[in-house]
C-alpha cells in the first residue's frame, strides 16, 4: 500500500488538483452538521475503530499524504528541488517509508530522530540534522553520512575541532535571519510559540555572526561549508516567508562552497474556514526567479530545499474519539459539555495554542443512515483532570472555551478531529493520569484501514521505574529511633 504511483501530470496540473481538495476540505469545515469528516465517512472510521480495537486513534488518508507530497515536489524552483519531511510532525515509521517511496528525504531534529529515521529504513545520507542539542554521538551519525547543519557557533566549534585532522569537513550553516514569522503572531520579533526567527528566537546563528566568528572558524578549521539554511516559524506569512527567502541568499555569498539553500518550512495550512492555506506556487516562483537572478550574479546555481511537515500531513490525519460522557451546566455561563475518550495526551494545540480544528460528530452505529439533522452549541472538553484540557478554544486563546455548533450528539457517538495528522501523535501529553499512547492506522486507497502503531499497553507506561529494595528510607526518624 505503501507503493508510490507514477504520475505523468505537469506540476501545475498536481498543483490545482490539490488546490481543488483544499478547497472541498473547507467547504466540509463549514457544515454544521456534515455527513463524512476530511477523509472518514461514518462507515470508514467504524472500521478505523475496529482495526484500532477501539478509540481514541489516529488514523491517515494515503490519498492526502499522496497528494500533498506531489504539490510539495512540485515546487517551483530553478537549478533542482530536494523536499525534507520534518519528521517530528509525525515520526511513524510507515508515513517515512511513504515520503521516502516518494523521493522525499528527512529533516530531523534531534539525534534520536536521525536513529529513528535509520530504523524505518530511512538512508543515513538521506537524513539531515538540525537540532538545538548537538548529541554528544554527533561524529558517529555524520560518519554514517547523515548531514549535519550547525544551529549555534559552538555546535560549529565542536564539529570543527572534532575533524580538525580532516580538513574539507562538509557542513551546513542555520542562520537566525532576524525576523521571524509564525501562525498566532503578527510580530515578526517578538517572542511566540511558533516563531523561531529573530532577536526573541535561540534557534540558529544570529545573522550578524556569519561574517565575525562563523567566518572565522570555517577558516581556521578548513571547513567546506555546503549548505545555508533558514526557518523563520510554523504558519508563517507568505510574504515575510519570500522576503528572508531572498535575503538567505545573501549568506550564500559568505562562503562560495555552498551549492544548496534550505529555506525550511512553516507554511500555512488552512484547517478551518476562514484560514488560508498557502499556495506554494505562487510563493515559489519569486523564490526561483531570485536563485536564477544569484546566478547571473555569483554564477553558481543552487539547489533549493524545503522542509514541510505540516503541509505535508496535518490535513492527512484525523483523531478519532467516543463521546464518553455529557455534561450540562445552567444559568449565565451555562454550557453543555461533550466529554471526550481523548484529549491533549492525544492532540495538545488547542491547550497549547488555543489552536482550532474542524470537528464531525459521527453516529457510533457506523451508518450513514444514522446521521440525525439536529445541531447543538457544546463545548469538546478532554478526558485529562485538568482544566486546560480543553479542545475547542477561543482562536489564539487556549486560555479561554468557546462553543462549537456540531451534529447533536449522544454517549457512544463518535468525534472526529481532523487536522490532527500534524503535530498531534508526535507532541501530545503522552501517560498523563496514566492514559497510554494511543493507536495508529493508515487508511488505504480503498479505503481499508492498517493498523501501524499498537495502543501502548499500560505496564509500559510505568515500566522502567525501578522497586526500592530497601524498604526502610520510608520510614520516619521517630520510627527509626523507636526501633
Amino acid at each position: 500500500i505503501l507503493d508510490a504511483s507514477i504520475q505523468d501530470s505537469s506540476s501545475f496540473h498536481q498543483q490545482q488538483q490539490h488546490n481543488n481538495n483544499v478547497r472541498r476540505s473547507s467547504s466540509l469545515h463549514m457544515a454544521t452538521n456534515p455527513t463524512e469528516s476530511v477523509f472518514l465517512t461514518p462507515e470508514t472510521a467504524k472500521a478505523c475503530v475496529e482495526c484500532a480495537q477501539g478509540t481514541p486513534l489516529y488514523a491517515y488518508s494515503l490519498d492526502k499524504l499522496d497528494s500533498f507530497s506531489d504539490a510539495c515536489l512540485a515546487f517551483p524552483n530553478a537549478y533542482g528541488l530536494r523536499v525534507r519531511y520534518a519528521m517530528k510532525a509525525c515520526p511513524n515509521a510507515a508515513i517515512l517509508q511513504f515520503f521516502s517511496s516518494k523521493g522525499i528525504h528527512i529533516d530531523a531534529s534531534s539525534g534520536y530522530e536521525v536513529k529513528r529515521a535509520m530504523a524505518a529504513g530511512i538512508p543515513a545520507e538521506h537524513i539531515s540534522l538540525s537540532t538545538q542539542e548537538l548529541p554528544e554521538d554527533f561524529a558517529d551519525l555524520i560518519d554514517q553520512g547523515v548531514l549535519l547543519n550547525a544551529c549555534s557557533v559552538s555546535q560549529l566549534e565542536r564539529f570543527a575541532k572534532h575533524y580538525e585532522q580532516k580538513p574539507g569537513m562538509k557542513v551546513g550553516i542555520r542562520v537566525n535571519p532576524g525576523v521571524g514569522s509564525g501562525g498566532f503572531s503578527k510580530s515578526t520579533t517578538s517572542f511566540s510559540k511558533t516563531n523561531v526567527g529573530g532577536p526573541s528566537s535561540s534557534f540558529g546563528i544570529w545573522h550578524e555572526l556569519v561574517e565575525g566568528p562563523v567566518k572565522d572558524i570555517v577558516e581556521k578549521y578548513g571547513l567546506n561549508v555546503e549548505r545555508i539554511h533558514t526557518h523563520i516559524g510554523s504558519g508563517s506569512d507568505p510574504e515575510i516567508w519570500q522576503q528572508v527567502a531572498k535575503k538567505s541568499l545573501s549568506f550564500c555569498k559568505v562562503f562560495p562552497t555552498v551549492h544548496t539553500l534550505n529555506l525550511g518550512g512553516g507554511y500555512k495550512v488552512g484547517r478551518v474556514a476562514g484560514e488560508k492555506t498557502t499556495d506554494l506556487q505562487e510563493i515559489g516562483q519569486p523564490v526561483a526567479d531570485a536563485f536564477k537572478a544569484f546566478a547571473a550574479e555569483e554564477g553558481r546555481e543552487l539547489q533549493m530545499e524545503i522542509e514541510p511537515g505540516t503541509y505535508l500531513v496535518a490535513m492527512a490525519g484525523a483523531m478519532v474519539s467516543t463521546v464518553q460522557d455529557k455534561v450540562v451546566t445552567t444559568g449565565e455561563g451555562g454550557h453543555v459539555f461533550l466529554k471526550l475518550d481523548a484529549g491533549m495526551t492525544d492532540v495538545l494545540r488547542p491547550s497549547l495554542y488555543g489552536a482550532v480544528h474542524p470537528m464531525t460528530v459521527l453516529p457510533g452505529s457506523g451508518s450513514v443512515e444514522d446521521i440525525g439533522s439536529e445541531t447543538e452549541d457544546v463545548v469538546v472538553v478532554g478526558h485529562c483532570c485538568e482544566s486546560g484540557d480543553l479542545m475547542t478554544p477561543k482562536p489564539g486563546e487556549p486560555e479561554d472555551l468557546a462553543e462549537r455548533s456540531l451534529r447533536k450528539a449522544s454517549v457512544g457517538d463518535l468525534l472526529v478531529m481532523d487536522g490532527s495528522g500534524a503535530y498531534c501523535s508526535s507532541m501530545s501529553t503522552k501517560n498523563y493520569n496514566s492514559f497510554p499512547e494511543a493507536p495508529e492506522v493508515l487508511v488505504d486507497r480503498e479505503g481499508k484501514p492498517h493498523l501501524i502503531r499498537q495502543r501502548q499497553p499500560l505496564e509500559q507506561v510505568f515500566q522502567n521505574e525501578v522497586q526500592l529494595t530497601d524498604s526502610t528510607i520510608f520510614a520516619s526518624a521517630a520510627t527509626q529511633e523507636a526501633a
